[in-house]
């Protein structure tokens, strides 16, 4: 069979856009797929991991702290990862997470924790205004989350157009239905599922292996359709 021509690729609709701040230090996985008209800006490392994927005009902006992206993520187009909190949101996050957010921030960037419970704090915490995506999250269009130690578990999907706080930690598998907003500092336990009218339940009738497995196939699909271009971010 014939290899899928140029054409056969996806491309925004939208006008380009142009770098604008500092080209950040990558850490980059070979297998990603990274659109080149991504946006990455920020002093602090951007890393994404193995069969990850970028779409077109995503913003990872690595100003407040390093972006860690984990495998078989997918991240949609519009979206803004690591935005730099207001004022009032970075006092929020600080009020709201107090002295245990050193013991989370390690469970979660260790892939630990959930059920609830608290591991003990990490050797090597997740430093100060990072966003660290775990393994198999979908960030949905247009959806936002603010740097700040702010943390979302393996297979989570956060809606589009969501919002998520500085300082948030976003347990294992939830999902954030479409305009769900998450405030500054919060913590969710693993399996919820949120509404944007701010309802909540939780959902274990495990499904994460079929998720998964879906999400292996989706991204092999973007494989054929995202023009890659990783050299362009060196």
């Amino acid at each position: 069979m014939a290899a899928p021509s140029s054409s056969s690729k996806r491309h925004s609709i939208l006008p380009p856009i142009s770098q604008a701040g500092p080209k950040p230090p990558i850490q980059f996985s070979s297998s990603i797929i990274i659109a080149d008209s991504a946006l990455l800006t920020g002093a602090h490392t951007i890393t994404i991991r193995s069969e990850s994927v970028v779409h077109p005009r995503a913003r990872l902006e690595s100003t407040a702290g390093r972006i860690n992206i984990g495998r078989r993520c997918i991240v949609h187009e519009r979206t803004h990862i690591g935005l730099v909190p207001s004022s009032a949101s970075k006092s929020s996050s600080s009020s709201r997470v107090g002295t245990s957010r050193g013991s989370t921030l390690g469970a979660l960037a260790e892939g630990g924790g959930g059920g609830g419970e608290v591991a003990p704090p990490s050797p090597n915490p997740t430093p100060i205004g990072a966003v660290t995506l775990g393994d198999y999250v979908t960030v949905e269009v247009a959806a936002v989350i603010e740097g700040g130690d702010t943390l979302i578990g393996d297979g989570t999907i956060v809606g589009v157009g969501s919002r998520i706080g500085a300082g948030a930690v976003i347990g294992k598998h939830c999902t954030l239905t479409p305009h769900t907003t998450v405030a500054p500092g919060e913590r969710i336990p693993d399996f919820t599922v949120i509404y944007s009218n701010g309802a909540r339940r939780l959902d274990k009738r495990g499904v994460v292996e079929l998720r998964n497995k879906g999400q292996a196939r989706q991204i092999e699909i973007l494989r054929r359709m995202i023009p890659s271009n990783p050299a362009k971010f060196q």
